[in-house]
């Protein structure tokens, strides 16, 4: 209490006693402000080593100009907000970030105005740390000379909200991550991920907008962890996905929202995976389910115009499918219980044919394949037969 009741306001200011914000930082005692006034400061390689607040003022704007990256936080306590900071290079050896966090404890960023830089805020071996409400675009067009907007490496406790995230190769990356949150961030126009997940267990994000991103969400290797209200959108391309999910295990992926992606959701050697009340619309491929997936509730979502409901890459299914709305279910309700009276199998014929001949996708509007998919509903001899949705609702939940 001692410190807190002594901090002081040490001011940076161009032509004042402090002009540069490292002189600043130099002078300010632990837990004292550090106020940066208008002005460019072109400065990197600050660390700041004491716990104190960097807060800036309108106008305030530091330029790394191509040195180097531009603070370290080392230590507990940290605040920095309202910054604008901008010109960390691209390096091949050293991860240069605006803000880099190492063994930091309640760090919080906030508010910050980060462009141009290699990687935006990068934390490792950091915990119980807020990162909110930061402005983050990247300006590389290539995957080799770009970094992460928000990375992070073996932390835990971190929260993750309100930022926005743009031109950087992975919006969000994390590993080895223990609780973490990721709320209300909008993630567009990444270069490979919005969201780049794995290893990182007990974990959630919600409330996201990823769009735009090069192959959309990848989260992998991973266990516990809740997706969602999230609306993965706009990602096309032969490997893009709204969601990959690879390996994962005990998870709930609920009340999403899919739509115009090449694939909804991409799951690969996944476990007790809970996905409901979701929305899957106008991708080309809503679900893709491999056969190395076991135990598995797909339920009360809806599946709406997609080119392909439900596809995989065998005839034998390990999870349950129950309750889901189809667009293309063609039943009727005699009991008015509100599902069909007969199932509905979701994997056509002609997704089997494309899931082992690619090619044969040019006849994707053609009389063959409805021709096809026809004589495979009258007489099941290919698609799984086990792969059944034995509810199938006549209403969608929209």
């Amino acid at each position: 209490m001692t410190g807190l009741a002594s901090a002081r306001v040490v001011t940076v200011q161009p032509g004042g006693e402090h002009a540069t914000v490292a002189a600043g930082v130099a002078a300010a005692r632990a837990h004292d402000t550090v106020a940066v006034k208008a002005g460019v400061y072109r400065e990197h390689g600050i660390t700041i080593d004491r716990p104190l607040t960097l807060a800036g003022g309108e106008g305030a704007v530091v330029d790394a100009d191509g040195a180097g990256g531009i603070f370290t936080v080392t230590a507990p306590d940290v605040e920095i907000r309202n910054l604008r900071l901008r010109g960390v290079p691209t390096s091949f050896t050293a991860e240069h970030a605006a803000i880099q966090l190492e063994g930091a404890v309640r760090a919080t960023i906030e508010n910050n105005s980060i462009e141009a830089c290699f990687f935006g805020i990068y934390a490792a071996n950091s915990h119980t740390c807020r990162l909110q409400g930061n402005i983050i675009r990247g300006a590389q067009t290539r995957l080799t000379s770009s970094g992460n907007g928000i990375h992070l490496w073996y932390c835990r406790d971190i929260t993750i909200l309100e930022n926005t995230i743009a031109g950087h190769r992975d919006g969000i990356y994390m590993e080895f991550v223990r609780a973490g949150t990721v709320d209300r961030n909008r993630c567009e126009e990444n270069l490979r991920y919005g969201l780049h997940f794995m290893f990182s267990d007990s974990c959630q994000y919600a409330d996201n907008l990823f769009r735009r991103n090069g192959a959309g969400v990848a989260v992998m290797y991973t266990s516990n962890v809740l997706m969602e209200n999230n609306t993965f959108e706009q990602s096309w391309g032969g490997a893009s996905y709204g969601v990959l999910l690879k390996d994962i295990r005990d998870s709930r992926v609920t009340g999403n929202r899919f739509c115009d992606n090449s694939t909804g959701v991409h799951m690969e050697g996944s476990d007790r995976v809970y996905v409901a009340g979701n929305l899957f619309a106008g991708n080309g491929w809503a679900l893709k389910l491999m056969a190395n997936c076991l135990d598995n509730t797909v339920s009360a979502n809806d599946f709406v115009d997609n080119s392909f409901a439900v596809a995989t890459n065998s005839r034998q299914n390990n999870s349950r499918f129950e309750g889901n709305y189809w667009s293309g279910y063609r039943g009727v309700d005699l009991d008015r219980d509100g599902y069909g009276d007969l199932p509905f199998r979701p994997v056509s014929l002609f997704s089997l044919l494309v899931e082992s001949h690619p090619p044969t996708l040019v006849l994707l509007r053609s009389l063959l394949v409805e021709v096809l998919d026809l004589a495979e509903r009258a007489m099941p001899t290919l698609t799984p037969e086990t792969l059944v949705d034995r509810r199938p609702r006549m209403r969608p939940n929209l």
